[in-house]
């Protein structure tokens, strides 16, 4: 099992998130289908539990071209399939991932914290002490983190991007420590709390933490797409929000079988 919490601060506040999240979720879910691979959703509804409410959702990533070749050349047909369960109790969402063939050998536990302040609050998630010891703590700063040549968008730099309905940005290479002082800027931290535990002798430990990798390039990538994305999404409601992902869940399963194959492959 390897632990590791990223923490990712953005000049935007958590009731904004909350909807910039959603918008970029569903865009970059079409950025990544095609070919057969990519995203299909299953369920998108409303849930209660255990006092607990929010937005349940089940999706399917079928990720043929976008695992490490060993993994490919020893996973059966069919099998590289992951599921995705995810509660959005927003402020609070959990997400699992798993895989059929795998069954509990293989798990990825994602849980997500989103509060206003810049990213300063130790163990958020109330690990016990000795977990908390062992979990790295990884900050990722979406002007300045390192970006893959073949994952790079000019559309998508937070350092390039001007925003005319917020005049958040351009950023600058400083721009954390300028943020706080800023009256008219927002800022807020998202906590992802990651678990990851693949059960398989030999190669536990290199795609733990492989899948780790993954996972911060993937945060990356999506918070620097969120955020220059914000004035396409600043002014649109929950309501609008639930209407485009209903129109997205149907070109995804148009755009799975016409598309090519498309989106972040192995780095």
């Amino acid at each position: 099992m390897l632990i590791k919490e990223f923490r990712i601060v953005l000049p935007i506040s958590v009731t904004e998130y909350q909807v910039g999240q959603l918008y970029a979720v569903a865009e970059a879910s079409k950025d990544q289908t095609g070919g057969g691979e990519g995203v299909e959703v299953l369920v998108n509804e409303p849930y209660e539990k255990d006092g607990e409410k929010g937005q349940y959702t089940h999706k399917i990533y079928h990720l043929k071209s976008k695992v490490p070749g060993f993994v490919n050349a020893i996973a059966p047909k069919g099998s590289l399939k992951v599921h995705e369960k995810a509660w959005n109790a927003y402020p609070y969402c959990r997400t699992i991932l798993t895989n059929e063939y795998m069954k509990d050998k293989f798990e990825i536990k994602i849980e997500t914290w989103h509060k206003p302040d810049m990213g300063n609050q130790e163990n958020v998630h109330g690990l016990e002490e000795s977990q908390w010891e062992k979990t790295q703590v990884v900050d990722i700063d979406i002007a300045t983190c390192r970006i893959a040549p073949k994952d790079y968008n000019p559309d998508h730099d937070p350092t390039k991007f001007k925003s005319e309905k917020t005049d958040r940005a351009p950023l600058a290479a400083d721009w954390k420590k300028e943020l706080p002082n800023k009256a008219n800027c927002p800022h807020m931290c998202a906590y992802k709390l990651v678990t990851v535990e693949f059960k398989w002798f030999g190669l536990q430990g290199t795609v733990e933490k492989k899948i780790q990798d993954i996972e911060e390039r993937l945060f990356a990538n999506f918070h620097r797409q969120l955020f220059c994305s914000i004035d396409k999404w600043i002014d649109l409601t929950m309501d609008d929000i639930r209407r485009m992902e209903e129109e997205t869940k149907k070109e995804l399963d148009e755009m799975r079988v016409n598309d090519e194959v498309k989106g972040m492959g192995v780095e």
